[in-house]
């Protein structure tokens, strides 16, 4: 039998707690050993839960006692989080975690102590919930060298995007939607400011080029600013909106990464990817474009990948699995103005003709597009591909030509 600790029971705890109860014999079968939870840590009561026995509030107890062999750690967060999970890897605990901000954050130390001491730290579950990518891209995909990895990473802010495109709603509607149906928090910031997105491409990108990327290091926009014009604007030009974390290796070893909203043709695997639906696509020199697809989060897909790595964990207690990457670098990520792109333009000028003409003079050849009731002075249309910090300068120049720029979106290649 192998006692386990889970510290959190949240959705997410609650639902490891479930699928380690109703599947029993089955997870025994896999595992080759039985797993018992003998501790759940969290600071609320429970006192009507039929595991009322095995919770307490000391994160000491499960330190110190040696029969614990695994935690599972689910508070989210990197407070306490790191330091619990720091101390259970220095005293002989193996960790499984769902927390991504703490994978982006730590995950360089915290592999580094598991492979000193010779434990598991594994996170499959930090990226696409119940979607599974971390052993893909570090088993299945080995062989390979990873030309670039981008998808849509946030399930929230596909809901919002997907309800803007189909049932035509504002950003602030399918958004107080997105929250009554508990798709969204409270505070959304996370989500819909792309810093969820962010953190789980940074663990994309580290384990699949072998240096740590701290979120800090990647240029990040959500979707707060794309309005109706935009996803109407999107149709016209034969596509949709979505926002997209993308990682690129360059040939001078550095890396291109960016999140942020991008016009995907309606050609791309990832355009169809709609609702709370995650879809993830990794370019292997070898194998071509593979897409995963799933539900990113919620309590049993994110559990059901918590208990996974458990069950990993407890087959691998004398033979380490593989999953490590160095620290990172101040340079490592390159700026993200360096990149090659198109890019959609929606403006507004009191002349719209002219404003127009404005636009062509500054950016050469342009692709106009048309929507139905256009406000007064607006046109939009697409550049031709450039550098990033062209596109800008460019930007700029026409602003100061006395155009106002609406908003202006990455044209995406996937």
């Amino acid at each position: 039998m192998v006692e386990i600790a889970v510290m959190g029971y949240g959705v997410v705890g609650s639902g490891v707690v479930e699928v380690l109860t109703n599947h029993t014999e089955s997870i025994a079968k896999r595992a080759k050993e039985e797993i018992r939870i003998k501790y759940i840590l969290d600071l609320k009561d429970f006192p009507g839960s039929p595991f009322a026995d095995r919770f307490t509030k000391s994160f000491d107890t499960i330190l110190q006692d040696p029969d614990v062999k695994i935690v599972v750690e689910v508070m989210g967060g990197l407070n306490p989080s790191f330091d619990y999970v720091k101390r259970c890897l220095e005293s002989g605990k193996s960790v499984v975690t769902s927390n991504k901000e703490l994978v982006a954050a730590k995950g360089a130390e915290l592999l580094k102590i598991a492979q000193k001491n010779n434990l598991n730290f594994l996170f499959e579950a930090s990226v696409g919930g119940g979607i599974p990518i971390i052993r893909p891209i570090s088993q299945c995909l080995a062989a390979n060298d990873v030309i670039e990895i981008a998808g849509i990473l946030n399930g929230t802010t596909n809901f919002i995007l997907t309800k803007m495109i189909r049932d035509k709603m504002d950003f602030a509607d399918a958004l107080a939607l997105a929250q009554k149906l508990g798709y969204a928090e409270r505070n959304p910031a996370a989500d819909v400011e792309g810093y969820d997105a962010c953190r789980k491409i940074c663990i994309l990108a580290s384990l699949a080029y072998g240096r740590h990327v701290y979120p800090e290091q990647v240029h990040t926009e959500g979707i707060t600013d794309i309005t109706l014009a935009d996803v109407e604007y999107a149709s016209a030009w034969g596509g949709v909106v979505k926002l997209i974390g993308q990682v690129k290796m360059m040939e001078s070893g550095r890396l291109q990464m960016v999140v942020c909203p991008m016009f995907l043709s309606r050609e791309s695997q990832l355009a169809t990817v709609d609702d709370v639906f995650n879809g993830i696509m990794v370019r292997g020199d070898s194998t071509g474009d593979v897409v995963f697809y799933g539900k990113g989060a919620g309590k049993l897909p994110t559990a059901s990948a918590v208990v996974a790595d458990v069950i990993d964990c407890v087959k691998h207690f004398k033979a380490r699995k593989y999953l490590y990457w160095d620290d990172g670098a101040p340079d490592y990520v390159e700026d993200y103005r360096l990149d090659t792109m198109a890019m959609f333009v929606r403006a507004k000028a009191a002349q719209e003709e002219e404003g127009y003409k404005t636009a062509r003079k500054i950016f050469g050849e342009i692709t106009r597009l048309n929507r139905k009731n256009p406000e007064q002075g607006e046109f939009a249309f697409v550049t031709g591909s450039m550098k990033g910090q062209e596109l800008e300068e460019k930007l700029a120049r026409l602003e100061a030509e006395g155009v106002t720029i609406g908003n202006a979106i990455r044209i995406g290649d996937l």
